[in-house]
């Protein structure tokens, strides 16, 4: 997809540097805020729950000199209970393979258990840039320094650079200080492009993002979205999306009252689809049941897990 709505793009001809960057790191440390902010634009579904990222996105940034491809991965999962886990933790592992660079994001002034399981399952000849993000939410600022100070001790980062991937602070200073790390060579993608993703990946991504938000703490675990068809007619997308759910009960709660639930999801991810394709859609959504869907291999696959 094209339309890159960064004020920081080069024209290709002048980038001499090209590669491609994992943003890694537990769930919910901003990794995916981390994405649409750097490539200027929202193509990673964000919200407060635990894995509301589980697929790879790839996002396209041609700025500094440099192209940089970024694929925001699921959150390194260490409670492997079930086929999904496994699934979200094999896209982090494939996405370390063959990678340039890494961006491992930590929240300022907090490294758990979680994050150094997912520091360990970095290649120790990895090139890795640690990205320290929320330090807005830091109130004693003093801390930072100490901070750096344990996170340098774990391991040797190439940079190490605190953001705020929330307002946009120092993140041109972490492209800036990436850019020198990449390696040589032509642009992979044209300079107008921003994902490798196509349309009908992200109305389902979009769709789903809008159920982990307004349903809150009644969010079903087994919840994920399928498009059952996708036609385009001139700028007019129909998209037909079933919300799959893994137990008969949890269908109410997706529906809400009257449907009423359903419809402000449907109509707010459509919103969204919208400005990201740049034309209009019709959105027919509903609910099926599909037991354990999230522990079946073959479903998964179907389902588009890796």
């Amino acid at each position: 997809m094209g339309n890159s709505a960064s004020d920081t793009g080069s024209d290709s001809e002048e980038i001499s540097r090209a590669g491609f960057v994992a943003i890694i790191g537990r769930p919910n440390v901003g990794k995916s805020t981390l994405l649409n902010r750097l490539i200027g634009q929202k193509i990673s579904i964000v919200s407060n729950k635990a894995q509301t990222t589980r697929h790879r996105v790839t996002g396209i940034l041609s700025a500094e000199a440099a192209q940089f491809v970024f694929v925001d991965t699921p959150g390194f999962q260490t409670r492997r209970g079930n086929a999904l886990n496994r699934a979200m933790n094999r896209a982090v592992s494939q996405t370390l393979t063959g990678v340039d660079l890494v961006f491992f994001v930590v929240e300022a002034g907090r490294f758990t258990d979680e994050d150094r399981a997912a520091l360990a399952a970095i290649p120790a000849e990895t090139c890795v840039v640690l990205v320290i993000n929320k330090i807005d939410w830091l109130d004693d600022k003093s801390r930072l320094l100490p901070f750096i100070d344990q996170m340098q001790g774990l391991r040797e980062f190439a940079e190490i650079v605190p953001v705020s991937a929330e307002r946009g602070r120092n993140c041109d200073v972490l492209i800036s200080a990436a850019a020198k790390l990449l390696p040589e060579g032509n642009p992979i993608y044209g300079a107008d492009e921003i994902t490798d993703r196509g349309e009908r990946f992200f109305a389902a991504e979009f769709l789903r993002e809008k159920l982990f938000r307004l349903l809150g703490d009644e969010l079903p675990y087994g919840l994920t979205v399928e498009i059952e068809k996708f036609e385009l007619e001139g700028r007019l997308r129909r998209i037909h999306a079933a919300v799959i759910v893994d137990k008969s009960a949890y269908k109410g709660i997706v529906i809400g009252k009257g449907g009423e639930r359903l419809k402000r999801v449907a109509s707010e991810a459509r919103i969204e689809m919208e400005k990201l394709f740049g034309g209009k859609v019709f959105l027919e959504t509903w609910v099926k049941v599909r037991s354990g869907w999230a522990d079946n291999e073959h479903a998964l696959k179907s389902l588009g897990y890796e």
